[in-house]
């Protein structure tokens, strides 16, 4: 089979979160696809309507689409949000094997921590939030996000945020409000191989949170935890350490 890996970007993200990872992964001999999550390729200050409505579903439904599509079955690898995407896609039967960098818990995993109740508190505050997109504020990235990147690469990078789905972010952290069970996942029906990352210093997904996830797919998971490291690890300083880690360890399950 092919050296084939589905990025899949996190809240607020688009493909081009990935442009450290995909030269390194290519580098390798992978063969890398990162797609815009829907309605994700717009400018940062004109979301559609639309995306306030947008579900986990729809995402999912998306890439599941998208790899359909492809000559062969890939391997995920996702941050954040795009991390509960690709463990959905792999209790769908979608993938070889997940990569999970810091990723949202599914509905079983109660993720509630003081940290990320205070960096969505503005966002929540506001009157059908749940139905509208939301974007973070540079200061609330830099607080929660880039909590351990330098200040000039956190700006740069949260220049490209673009908004995201209020009912994504209610399905992830509220999910006992969400009747369709968006972000449920049944650990019977993964099957392949996940590599959990968890960040000592993450203040959106707490390491003992990623850790706790890890517990519910213990049949098939590995975890790994950094210490220094916040929630960005796609650029902050040792994101490459993360990187090779994680390429190293789906090369050993896949070979």
């Amino acid at each position: 089979m092919a050296r084939l890996a589905v990025l899949i970007h996190g809240m607020w993200g688009t493909s081009v979160v990935w442009h450290r990872w995909r030269p390194m992964l290519e580098g390798r001999g992978w063969q890398t696809i990162a797609h815009s999550l829907r309605y994700h390729d717009v400018p940062p200050g004109s979301p559609p309507a639309a995306l306030g409505e947008t579900s986990l579903h729809d995402y999912v439904a998306d890439l599941e689409a998208a790899i359909h599509a492809l000559p062969d079955k890939p391997v995920v690898i996702g941050h954040s949000m795009g991390g509960l995407i690709a463990l959905l896609l792999c209790a769908r039967g979608l993938a070889r094997a997940g990569v999970l960098l810091t990723p949202a818990p599914p509905s079983s995993v109660l993720a509630l921590r003081p940290s990320n109740l205070m960096a969505f508190a503005r966002i929540q505050a506001r009157w059908g939030w749940w139905r509208k997109p939301h974007r973070a504020t540079l200061g609330e990235a830099l607080t929660y996000t880039f909590n351990t990147s330098d200040r000039v690469t956190a700006t740069a990078e949260h220049a490209g945020f673009v908004h995201e789905s209020g009912r994504a972010l209610l399905e992830i952290g509220l999910p006992w409000l969400d009747k369709r069970k968006a972000a449920f996942v049944d650990p019977r029906r993964v099957t392949v191989p996940l590599l959990f990352v968890g960040a000592e210093k993450d203040r959106l997904v707490p390491p003992g949170v990623v850790r706790r996830t890890a517990q519910r797919f213990a049949h098939v998971s590995d975890y790994v935890e950094y210490e220094g490291q916040g929630h960005w690890v796609l650029g902050q300083p040792g994101w490459d350490r993360v990187a090779d880690d994680a390429e190293t360890w789906l090369t050993g399950k896949l070979a």
